[in-house]
C-alpha cells in the first residue's frame, strides 16, 4: 500500500505473521491464545455456540448468493440458500432453532431487497496478506493476513464489507475502530494492488450499514497497535519455546467473557470467574 508510506520491500530476517483473530485473542486473553494456537493436543473445548452457528449460516448464504449471476440474486433465492446452509448447533432445541431460522431467512431476504447486490465483488471470503512496516524506511516487522467477508470495488477503490448478526447494530465509531477491518484494508490493497480506505459493517438484523473512511494516519495507528500486540505475542511464544513457564507467559485474563469462552472446560480460573453461559445466551433477542 505504497500511497500510505508503508514499506513493503525491505524485510528483516524474521517477521511475525499475525491475523486479526490472533491479535484479538491474545489481547483479550493470552491463555486462550495459547490454548487456541500453541497447545498440542488442543485442550478440551465447549460445544458449538448458537450465535456463531447463526452467523456462519448467514455468511455462507450470502457468499453463495454472490456466486450467482446478478439476475438470480433474488430474495427468494437468498431464502433458499439459507435453507441449504442451515445448521442448528448450539440452539436450545428444535423449536428455538426454527425461530431463528425464520428470522435469518427474513434478514437475508430483506438484505437482497434493500441493498444493491448486482455488482461483482473482487473477493468473497478472500484471503489477503501483506508484509508491512509501520513507518516509512523501517524494515518490515509483520505479515498481516486474514479472510475478508467481501471486497467490493467502487470508483476505482476497494471497499471492505463485513457482515454482522449480533444483538446490536454497530455504529460508525465501531467501524472506524475495528482493527480487523483496518488490517483487511491494508492487506487487500497490497494483495489486489488497488487503494482501499473504506470499511463497512453490514448488520443483517437491522439492515443498517456502519461505514468509515480511513486516512493514511488512521490506518497507520491501527498497524502500530497491531505491531505492539505482535511484539508481546512473539516474545511470549519465543520464551515458551525456550522452556518458559506457560502459566506466567500466557496468563488468564478473567472477566465476564469467561462465561462463554471456548476453552472454559480447560481453564480452572475461567470457571471460577463467572457462571457458565448457555450455548444460546448470546443470540439476539
Amino acid at each position: 500500500m505504497e500511497q500510505l508510506g508503508f514499506e513493503f520491500e525491505v524485510q528483516p530476517k524474521r517477521l511475525t505473521k499475525v491475523s486479526p483473530a490472533r491479535l484479538a485473542t491474545f489481547a483479550d486473553c493470552p491463555r486462550r491464545y495459547r490454548m487456541s494456537y500453541l497447545d498440542r493436543p488442543t485442550p478440551t473445548r465447549t460445544g458449538p455456540w448458537a450465535h456463531s452457528t447463526l452467523g456462519a449460516v448467514v455468511h455462507n448464504a450470502l457468499r453463495a448468493l454472490f456466486d450467482l449471476p446478478p439476475q438470480r440474486r433474488t430474495p427468494v433465492r437468498a431464502a433458499a440458500l439459507l435453507a441449504e446452509q442451515w445448521q442448528s448447533g448450539g440452539f436450545a432445541d428444535a423449536a428455538q432453532a426454527a425461530v431463528y431460522r425464520e428470522r435469518a431467512t427474513g434478514w437475508v431476504m430483506d438484505y437482497v431487497e434493500h441493498h444493491d447486490v448486482s455488482g461483482f465483488p473482487v473477493g468473497l471470503e478472500r484471503w489477503v496478506s501483506a508484509t508491512v512496516s509501520t513507518e516509512p524506511g523501517r524494515p518490515a516487522s509483520m505479515i498481516i493476513e486474514g479472510r475478508a467477508d467481501r471486497i467490493d470495488e467502487r470508483d476505482g477503490e476497494l471497499v471492505i464489507v463485513d457482515y454482522k448478526t449480533g444483538r446490536r447494530a454497530p455504529g460508525e465509531d465501531e467501524a472506524r475502530g475495528s482493527q480487523a477491518l483496518a488490517l483487511y484494508a491494508v492487506a487487500a490493497s497490497r494483495t489486489l494492488r488497488r487503494p482501499c480506505h473504506r470499511v463497512e459493517l453490514h448488520h443483517l438484523p437491522t439492515g443498517t450499514v456502519a461505514a468509515a473512511d480511513h486516512t493514511e494516519d488512521s490506518l497507520r495507528r491501527h498497524l502500530t497497535r497491531a505491531e505492539e500486540t505482535a511484539d508481546d505475542l512473539r516474545t511470549a511464544t519465543d520464551s515458551l519455546a525456550a522452556g518458559g513457564d506457560s502459566e506466567l507467559l500466557f496468563p488468564a485474563r478473567v472477566g465476564p467473557r469467561c462465561a462463554w469462552c471456548d476453552f472454559r472446560p480447560s481453564c480452572a480460573q475461567g470457571k471460577q470467574a463467572s457462571l457458565e453461559a448457555k450455548p444460546w445466551e448470546l443470540l439476539a433477542p
